[in-house]
């Protein structure tokens, strides 16, 4: 066995034996996935380039999530879902998730594998950078623009070059304090914000198959904030029953390949991690890589938090958040904001000692928003949870650029669903060990 889980995906994409960094490869597509954002641009190029009576390539394989600015009474954010269901009925596409209807999902992440369309050993390519997300399936995933976008709509292919990869080994036992929040941003903070451009990142160790399978979404979520091309993690006895049974009720494809783990392949880079040694970790204002412990910021004042997104948005999140918050009230503002409308049915059904999330974030005084990508990336004026103020957020999103939740001056602070649920709690950065029993 030769070459890196990413090595050998894109090897059997494009029809060879082998393939090696830096080589242009023509690659087969499994799924392409756009939004409401980069959508309508995609099939502006695409009408463009093979005409207005064009098919794409297969309807079956392409998944259009509106998520980003939905809730919102914006005529332009309206008219972008306008297109897209017009694109839709014209092409005759059923994967499609739109908002107002029982078929609605929220964020794109997470509802592709919520619905069956993340698969071990395939190819996906979606108009958004966050799109690594599904790396923690074992598929190569990866965002591109909307011209990439549209030559796939038309031809199926892309041509790709072969990034190299870099390993990231988490060995020991998680303490109940840490998250893959945590690791992640150390990782970031470790390499830079560019330390992986146009590199795979690979992750393994005792302490990653100890994740569940959200926990390695965020993992694979957040490495495109150190530039990385993908982020991978070979399939299990964890990845398997999850997929299994999404796609056996949603009635997606049932086959695929497995690529497995190689770590006697060729790394640019190895590092290995005790996770029993790290700390909770954030990112400060304004870069991703601006790496802290909550040790070092611990004190800072707040005036909201936000427990939300693609990254901090998931049922294992809200757990978490609930164990620190229940029986607690809040000092700022919190804003708890479920990814997907599956994760809202799960603020309902699941239950800490007894008592459902939802009940434990309305009784400390949180407020719960719609399944939406929300204040993430700002938005309309009157987009749920936007920062309209030079506020101080501590949020549980992946970006923290100036004006990336909102107001151009205000500062927000990433961080763990843990870090930011004690910190909610006495309303300036804390350390979640103090609440963790």
């Amino acid at each position: 066995m030769q070459g890196t889980m990413t090595e050998r995906i894109l090897a059997a994409h494009s029809g060879r034996a082998s393939v090696s960094p830096g080589e242009n490869i023509w690659v087969d597509v499994d799924v392409l996935m756009t939004h409401d954002v980069c959508g309508p641009g995609t099939i502006g190029i695409f009408k463009e380039q093979f005409g207005e009576s064009a098919k794409v390539w297969d309807r079956d394989k392409v998944v259009i999530i509106p998520d980003h600015y939905i809730f919102t009474e914006d005529p332009k954010a309206r008219r972008n879902v306008d297109i897209l269901r017009a694109f839709v009925a014209e092409q005759g596409i059923p994967w499609y998730y739109d908002v107002d209807s029982p078929k609605y999902k929220g964020v794109c992440h997470v509802a592709l594998p919520e619905e069956g369309h993340t698969l071990p050993g395939e190819v996906l390519f979606g108009t958004d950078s966050h799109t690594c997300t599904a790396g923690a399936f074992g598929e190569f995933a990866t965002g591109i623009g909307n011209t990439d976008a549209a030559f796939i709509l038309g031809t199926g292919k892309l041509w790709v070059k072969v990034p190299p990869t870099m390993r990231f080994e988490f060995e020991g036992k998680m303490p109940d304090y840490l998250m893959a929040k945590d690791l992640i941003l150390q990782v970031i903070g470790d390499i830079g914000v560019d330390g992986a451009t146009y590199r795979a990142m690979e992750f393994a160790g005792s302490a990653v198959s100890a994740l569940n399978i959200e926990e390695r979404m965020t993992l694979c979520n957040m490495v495109i904030e150190a530039g990385g091309k993908n982020g991978v993690i070979a399939p299990d006895d964890v990845t398997l029953p999850y997929i299994r049974e999404r796609i056996a009720r949603a009635g997606t494809r049932a086959d695929f390949d497995i690529v497995p783990d190689n770590p006697d392949a060729t790394f640019v880079h190895r590092k290995t991690y005790d996770v029993s040694k790290l700390e909770p970790t954030v990112a400060k204002p304004h870069s991703p890589g601006n790496k802290a412990t909550v040790t070092e910021v611990k004190g800072t004042k707040l005036d909201r938090a936000y427990i939300g997104s693609c990254t901090g948005g998931k049922i294992t999140d809200f757990i978490a958040a609930a164990r620190i918050l229940k029986g607690q009230t809040v000092k700022v503002p919190t804003f708890v904001v479920p990814a997907t409308t599956e994760v809202a049915k799960g603020l309902w059904s699941e239950k800490i000692d007894g008592q459902p999330l939802w009940k434990i974030f309305q009784d400390s005084g949180c407020s719960i928003g719609q399944a939406s990508c929300a204040a993430c990336l700002g938005g309309p004026i009157d987009t749920f949870g936007r920062l309209n103020e030079p506020l101080v957020c501590i949020s549980t999103t992946n970006r923290n650029f100036p004006g990336r939740m909102g107001h151009k001056q205000s500062q927000v602070y990433l961080a763990s669903p843990l870090t930011v649920a004690a910190s909610a709690i006495t309303g300036q950065i804390t350390n979640p060990r103090d609440y963790v029993a």
